[in-house]
């Protein structure tokens, strides 16, 4: 067999799908319960199975494919937190790459068959016997998180009383969980979010899992404690036995003493040297790392302090015929990493006592079973200077001694007691279940009270949301209604400051204080229009105010029609001097409608600050001048309507004679 310890006095399972599929409905399993070697078989299914787990906490869950019992990554790291804190899921087969199940259960001598229930039962055999490795995706690290057990937002006491009590009790139970953890010397991070009345909830970091944590999930009246262990990043596999292999050790002794290990194929697998290292430490360091069956020197005879390593470890040993020279160990070690001369030396040393043994390894190697350990007929051959034959014998036969000193037979137990025994069973799982329903109902009416404080805090959030956005939506009102008002304001007082304008123009232009412009000299006011045109008369109109009787001046006459001279004419003027010719059809209107008009060049306009001003000798020119032409105007006039006239009679006589 091999040199593993086996977990007698442990319940192991061993689990094979019996039928169906886990990604599928329905797969069932076959199990094997071993229990200090009694056997117990039954077919399960998926949820009977893991309900039995939690029932009985097996030290191990033993299976060939972990994705048996998981349909995938997430569903296995579900199904790992569901174990138990004392129970481990073992893939027997391997790490990453896992070997076929029956070549693993011939190695280490175990019973295989095809079935499904014997390759359970193979399965627990192995992991009993410490072979595989464990499938774990938590970390040593464990969150203990302790918290309200019931929401703040009811109470038979008036609010402040009852939260300042359930956060009083939160902070009562983080100092107790933080008293026990100091107690068992764990160390552990803590974080704490203080509310009214003492804490909202406590969170402890803890470096250890949660089976060395004196304390366990609890949900009681106020306080919630919940254990969570930290996720690792992926799903990793640990061996469960850190096996020491069989090694070839080199020692270079001195004031620096060197080692050099060796494996039994020959590659290097660590140096080690130290100036202050007793023998004590070397052997502890050595020990840590292997199994010693060759201790080898590079010097001949073998130094008597590499002796003594040799007999503290009841290994074989090897020194050259001749001292190694430093060219060939330079040579043999030229492919390794070392520190110092003294660790090279070591390794040579090692090197080449591999190098004298290679052929006698590899003939023990081809003539070792499988179920043997190599390295345990290697050692034995050497340190007996026996046959293989004989050192396969003698490992039989303390295998054997072990067995039989370890075995004992079982009383087989009566029909009567075994359905006693199952129907105890069945009950106690029941009893497991109904607790489980207790628990899960409880966990359901917290989450229920929390969602409904939850709920009635988003409708009050929601409420005064609505609010918010009623004044918002209120002002908003408001503001453009002042905007309006603001705009009609300014506008209003636009209108009203044009007035003033105005009006400060017609009174300088009507006001008696005219005559102290006009002086003793006959001036009359004249009010000007830019561009005769319907805005120029309009704008002067708005600034000035055009009013019968007035004198206005065109300072552009040219481009106005009939309408834009009838607008003018309506406001009555005395008399409007153009500058420029004036269209025939906006003369012909003022002409009718009485309004004098008379070029610029026969009247002496000025600008005083704002108004303009003309003599009145002037203006009086220009209407009897417009009067004289408007006389002959009308008598042409009338004298064409004559001549239309008679031409008319004397075409009617022409027509009727």
């Amino acid at each position: 067999m091999n040199s593993r310890t086996t977990a007698l006095g442990s319940l192991v399972f061993g689990v094979d799908i019996q039928s169906g599929d886990v990604r599928g409905d329905s797969p069932s399993y076959a199990l094997v319960m071993l229990n200090d070697g009694e056997i117990t078989r039954d077919v399960v299914t998926h949820r009977k199975l893991r309900r039995l787990i939690e029932s009985e906490e097996p030290a191990m869950v033993a299976t060939d494919n972990m994705y048996e019992l998981a349909a995938d990554k997430d569903a296995l790291v579900g199904f790992l937190r569901s174990l138990p804190d004392t129970t481990r899921l073992v893939q027997v087969t391997g790490a990453e790459r896992p070997e076929p199940l029956s070549r693993v259960a011939s190695r280490h001598g175990v019973p295989y068959g095809k079935d499904p229930m014997k390759e359970a039962e193979a399965a627990a055999r192995l992991a009993a016997g410490n072979v595989g490795h464990e499938v774990t995706a938590f970390s040593d690290t464990t969150e203990v998180k302790v918290s309200r057990g019931r929401s703040t937002g009811k109470g038979g006491w008036s609010s402040d009383r009852y939260t300042r009590r359930i956060h009083g009790n939160v902070r009562k139970e983080t100092r107790n969980v933080a008293s026990k953890l100091d107690e068992a010397n764990l160390a552990y991070e803590q974080d704490v979010t203080e509310k009214y009345g003492g804490y909202a909830n406590a969170v402890f970091t803890v470096s250890a899992p949660p089976s060395d944590i004196p304390v366990s999930d609890k949900r009681a009246g106020d306080v919630r404690v919940e254990l969570t262990r930290e996720r690792r990043d992926g799903i990793e596999f640990e061996p469960l036995v850190q096996r020491r292999d069989r090694v070839i050790v080199g020692i270079d002794p001195g004031t620096t003493t060197a080692v050099g290990l060796v494996d039994l194929d020959g590659g290097v697998l660590e140096t080690f040297s130290s100036r202050t290292a007793d023998s004590a430490d070397v052997i502890e360091w050595i020990i840590e790392r292997g199994r010693p069956l060759l201790i080898a020197a590079d010097v001949t005879p073998m130094p008597e302090t590499v002796e003594k390593f040799r007999r503290s470890f009841d290994a074989a040993g090897w020194a050259p015929e001749a001292d190694l020279p430093v060219d060939e160990k330079l040579h043999r070690t030229r492919d390794a990493t070392y520190e110092n001369d003294h660790e090279r030396d070591a390794l040579a040393a090692a090197l080449y006592a591999f190098d004298a043994h290679e052929d006698q390894f590899a003939r023990i190697t081809r003539k070792t079973p499988p179920e043997f350990d190599r390295g345990d007929v290697i050692a034995h051959v050497l340190s007996e200077e026996s046959s293989v034959e004989a050192a396969l014998r003698d490992l039989r036969d303390e295998e054997d001694d072990e067995e039989e000193e370890s075995s004992h037979e079982p009383r087989e137990l009566t029909d009567e007691e075994k359905r006693i025994k199952r129907l105890e069973s069945q009950v106690e799982r029941l009893e497991e279940h109904v607790d489980e329903l207790k628990a899960r109902l409880s966990e359901k009416d917290e989450t229920i009270e929390e969602y409904k404080e939850e709920l009635s805090d988003a409708r009050r959030e929601e409420r005064r949301e609505a609010r918010e956005r009623r004044e918002v939506s209120r002002l908003e009102r408001e503001t453009d209604r002042l905007e309006r008002e603001l705009a009609d304001e300014t506008e209003r007082a636009d209108e009203l400051e044009s007035k003033l304008e105005r009006l400060k123009a017609l009174w300088k232009l009507d006001h008696s204080n005219f005559a102290d412009v006009a002086g003793d000299r006959d001036l009359v006011p004249v009010k000007v229009v830019e561009q005769f045109t319907r805005d120029g008369v309009q704008s002067a109109h708005e600034q000035y105010g055009i009013a019968a009787g007035d004198v206005v001046y065109l300072r552009d006459a040219s481009g106005a029609g009939r309408s834009t001279a009838e607008l003018l004419a309506e406001k009555e003027p005395r008399v409007v001097i153009r500058d420029g010719g004036i269209s025939e059809a906006a003369d012909e209107v003022l002409f009718e409608n009485d309004v004098p008009v008379g070029p610029a060049e026969d009247v002496t306009i000025q600008e005083v600050d704002e108004l303009a001003v003309a003599r009145e000798s002037d203006v009086a020119g220009v209407i009897a001048d417009w009067e004289a032409r408007a006389e002959e105007r009308q008598k042409e006039q009338k004298a064409e309507m004559v001549d239309q006239i008679i031409s008319e009679h004397r075409a009617d006589e022409g027509k009727t004679g």
